[in-house]
């Protein structure tokens, strides 16, 4: 176990890592992922770059429009008010990627890290995806025409506002997420299986995964019957505890095919047109 207990799990383990994360996804619908593909540089490069792009002027960052609702800059709001983000629509799509650079004028050097960022963090999510099938003993090819979506996530805290929400209490809407979390500034909370909140603190080079709402659904889809459960859609919140910027980057595995024209995932499962993207 990790910190506050939330599962870890090593990808150069495999197979005998299955198991564990076949539980991890049953109990707790959240674990720590160690030992992946993403260089701790790169982990590194993309922060910055993406804390540059946030600091832009207001008029330029809501030029990232929406492709689908949510899925482009969100300013602060009554709701959320420390809380902020931008998101790419398909990091697996060079296209999605340049417009989304195009739209923020990003430099050459900035489109360079973001483009090699999508690849890494999209080939996780596949990779991540593939081994979870397998440990239910699904195809690992399941899910290799599915999107993943992208929010960078910027918390404003002051002193005043410590011991509030950054983000209100919910569950994602996709399949699975993937969460650079700031490595400096926690806040992010998870309800362990007793329905307890709990810390997940930083942990520098590692990610974090979260099961979302259609993982709760697939197996009913699937027709298939788990005599050890269902997998749990995580419930998750962001609390202000220091004055500080906190940064996060979140990826999402979506369920949308590019096969059947962004209406379906595996199999033809159809995905809600409007996902809640935000907020980790």
């Amino acid at each position: 176990m990790g910190e506050g207990g939330v599962p870890i799990i090593d990808l150069h383990e495999f197979p005998g890592q299955y198991e564990k994360l076949r539980r991890a996804c049953v109990e707790w619908g959240c674990f720590r992922i160690v030992n992946h593909s993403i260089s701790s540089t790169l982990m590194a490069d993309m922060k910055m770059v993406v804390g540059s792009l946030l600091d832009l002027p207001f008029d330029v960052k809501n030029r990232n429009t929406d492709v689908i609702a949510g899925s482009g800059y969100m300013a602060p709001s009554k709701v959320n008010p420390l809380y902020e983000a931008l998101g790419l629509y398909d990091i697996g799509s060079s296209q999605a990627v340049e417009t989304f650079c195009a739209q923020l004028d990003a430099s050459p050097y900035q489109r360079e890290v973001i483009e090699m960022y999508a690849k890494a963090i999209h080939g996780a999510a596949m990779d991540i995806a593939r081994k979870l099938a397998e440990s239910m003993g699904l195809n690992g090819n399941l899910f290799e025409s599915w999107i993943s979506q992208f929010r960078i996530n910027k918390y404003s805290f002051t002193p005043e506002t410590i011991g509030s929400s950054g983000v209100q209490i919910h569950t994602d809407s996709g399949f699975l997420t993937i969460l650079q979390d700031d490595e400096n500034v926690g806040g992010l909370e998870v309800m362990d299986p007793s329905g307890v909140y709990i810390a997940v603190d930083p942990s520098p080079g590692t990610l974090l995964v979260n099961l979302g709402d259609i993982a709760t659904v697939i197996t009913e889809f699937l027709h298939l019957a788990w005599s050890n459960g269902r997998l749990r859609n995580v419930k998750h919140r962001v609390q202000c505890k220091e004055s500080s910027v906190r940064i996060s980057i979140a990826s999402f595995l979506v369920g949308l095919s590019r096969r059947s024209g962004g209406s379906a995932g595996a199999g033809g499962l159809r995905t809600p047109t409007s996902l809640r993207l935000f907020h980790l």
